[in-house]
């Protein structure tokens, strides 16, 4: 859905008649234009629409000096970020989370992503380019939500796209404090006031309205089911990042220490809220004793069925019967305070509990976002693969595989059809630097087959052919 510049102007100079006539008592954009931050959708709207506007027009030059500049911001403020959204959120380890600021600053694709392409010939010159949509509505999570804002304001800016966030509610407070300063660091290197902005008070009857607004062509959903579910029934063009629960498969031919270590790395990150971390693990059977001991060896600590158990009772909550989701309580926490629930007094620097379930067991099903992992036998790598893919429940999301038989990577790859397959290392590789190579984004877009995301998601590829001219030979 394309919106042309008059019709984009109608709705903003329509918009911006009726706050200024509105009641003065009010809180108004125009109070404080230059923070980024509205009470209503509106006037969010309204705001970067024009800054948007402004922003495909400016140079190349100056996009790439305003990325920069935030990317040089982000370091800066990568600590004060992380101890805030840890203390506003409850969720994972603040030394994670310091890195996942810096790394997210240093590897984030930008206008370099952006190449064009021409072809010449006896019947002229045709250049293909990239274009923006235009304002695209955005949502973010309760988990990262300082790197995810920051990873979308880079890649959907970077074609020439403003945005309107519409925040996790949980995340409210360090995502304001957050934006202000990304808006300011924009203006102060020649970008427009509000080209990134965002509801105060975010709900998802906000993102609703966002998500319906005329002027949004593109919805962009990096959160929980209710705010994805809302983005499909707007009728545009959505690019989601849904759910995962990622399989790791453990065969005979596997350096049982490298997986073991590999796991705990995976998994016990930033106490395992990442999306495509570690969940679960098939280890077949002929080497599940060893793959537990090496577990062991490497710091992990493993619970015995009781201590499951219970963990369970206390960890996962049932709304329907197979129906399983993880405790807010828990979600996050690091592995001592999973392990207190249990009567079990472990050091903070423990980063991952495991142990022994079944296949129909809450923890294998659920995508449950903590540092305890459950491992299951399987009799050979036939069925290991088979388990894994029904495991992870077909999102085609994440899946991991530790083995030395090229035979079984590929069918373990071919069979799973997830947007990221790690061999032989922490699914941490599978998206970009700390563990491996490629870019990085914090949209992995598998229900609308995007993948990982990069500028040119949120690009529109226009073509200028030029008829028998323009020869350079």
């Amino acid at each position: 859905m394309n919106f042309d510049q008059e019709f984009i102007e109608k709705i903003v100079g329509r918009v911006m008649s009726e706050l200024q006539n509105s009641d003065t008592r009010k809180p108004s954009i125009l109070a404080t234009p230059e923070n980024g931050i509205f009470d209503s959708v509106e006037s969010a709207i309204a705001a970067t629409a024009v800054a948007q506007q402004q922003w495909v027009r400016i140079t190349k030059e100056t996009k790439a000096a305003v990325i920069q500049a935030l990317r040089a911001v982000m370091h800066q403020y990568a600590e004060d970020f992380a101890q805030r959204a840890l203390q506003e959120t409850g969720m994972g380890r603040l030394e994670d989370k310091i890195f996942k600021h810096h790394n997210v600053a240093d590897v984030t694709p930008g206008l370099e992503d952006l190449e064009t392409k021409s072809w010449t010939g006896d019947k002229g010159l045709v250049v293909e380019d990239w274009a923006p949509y235009g304002v695209i509505a955005a949502v973010t999570p309760s988990t990262h939500p300082i790197p995810v804002m920051f990873n979308s304001t880079i890649i959907m800016i970077a074609p020439g796209n403003g945005i309107v966030f519409n925040v996790h509610p949980a995340a409210k407070n360090v995502s304001a404090y957050a934006l202000e300063i990304f808006s300011k660091t924009i203006q102060q290197h020649g970008g427009p006031a509000n080209l990134i902005s965002m509801i105060k008070e975010p709900t998802l009857e906000s993102a609703k309205q966002l998500f319906n607004h005329p002027v949004i062509p593109m919805i962009v959903a990096t959160g929980g089911p209710g705010p994805v579910k809302a983005a499909f029934e707007a009728g545009k063009k959505v690019i989601a990042a849904g759910p995962g629960n990622p399989p790791v498969l453990v065969d005979e031919t596997a350096d049982l220490n490298d997986a073991a270590r590999y796991i705990i790395e995976g998994a016990g990150f930033d106490n395992n809220i990442i999306c495509i971390a570690e969940k679960e693990v098939f280890v077949v059977e002929s080497v599940t004793n060893a793959f537990m001991k090496a577990m062991a060896s490497h710091g992990a600590v493993q619970l015995n069925a009781a201590q499951i158990s219970t963990l369970t009772e206390k960890a996962i909550r049932m709304e329907k019967p197979g129906d399983y989701f993880a405790s807010r309580d828990y979600i996050g926490k690091n592995a001592n305070v999973l392990a207190r629930a249990v009567g079990l007094h472990i050091g903070d620097d423990v980063r991952l509990l495991y142990g022994h379930t079944d296949f129909d067991h809450p923890f294998v099903q659920t995508e449950q976002m903590m540092p305890f992992i459950p491992v299951v036998p399987v009799k050979d790598v036939e069925e290991g693969i088979e388990l894994a893919y029904q495991a992870e429940h077909q999102f085609g999301h994440t899946a991991i595989i530790h083995s030395n038989s090229m035979k079984n990577i590929t069918a373990f790859t071919q069979k799973m059809n997830t947007d990221i397959v790690a061999v032989n290392g922490p699914s941490l590789a599978g998206l970009g630097p700390r563990a491996g190579e490629a870019y990085f984004s914090h949209t992995l877009a598998s229900p609308t087959g995007e993948g990982v995301c990069t500028p040119r998601n949120f690009a529109r590829v226009r073509r200028l052919a030029i008829y028998k001219s323009l020869h350079i030979v």
